[in-house]
């Protein structure tokens, strides 16, 4: 009759790595449906070696089983599978954003003092190309004719002021 008590134990115990197999490769719920049903007739077994190894498989089951699962659910999102199934996690789509932020801005500030010619008359809004680029750009000191040579005064975020060379 030990047998059965080590074959419920058992079935149970693979029952519970079955979940934590689950998390770690993409089965569509056929391993968590293996798991479940190892955990069932491991159960089962207890119960035909003994009521209270029964009560006893039961309750671990019912209490560890969800447990287990939710912690696989947990670890999901930080394993190699999980990763591309769901995603950057949001510090690293922010981490992601910062750097190209940053960059951004110091192209931005890199055309400060840079010359260019003016592609649309400046009244006062208009558009310079500088170094083959095209900007938006906003003429300070009055209005800049079409074609034009112009000198980057101040970088503001998305704001360049250029003042007419010469």
């Amino acid at each position: 009759m030990e047998t059965l008590l080590l074959a419920g134990i058992g079935l149970i115990l693979l029952g519970g790595l079955l979940i934590v197999i689950e998390a770690f490769v993409p089965s569509g719920g056929v391993i968590g449906l293996a798991a479940a049903a190892c955990a069932i007739a491991g159960v089962v077994v207890l119960y035909r070696h003994d009521a209270m190894w029964g009560t006893t498989g039961l309750l671990s089951v019912v209490v560890l089983g969800p447990m287990m699962f939710f912690w696989a659910l947990k670890m999901l999102p930080s394993t190699p599978i999980g990763k591309r199934m769901l995603g950057d996690s949001g510090d690293e789509i922010a981490a992601r954003r910062s750097v190209e932020d940053s960059v951004w801005r110091e192209t931005r500030h890199a055309l400060l003092d840079m010359e260019g010619t003016a592609l649309t008359d400046l009244v006062p809004a208009g558009v310079v190309v500088i170094e083959g680029a095209r900007h938006d750009a906003i003429a300070r000191g009055g209005l800049i004719d079409k074609g034009s040579r112009v000198r980057v005064t101040r970088v503001d975020g998305m704001e360049i002021e250029v003042r007419e060379v010469g």
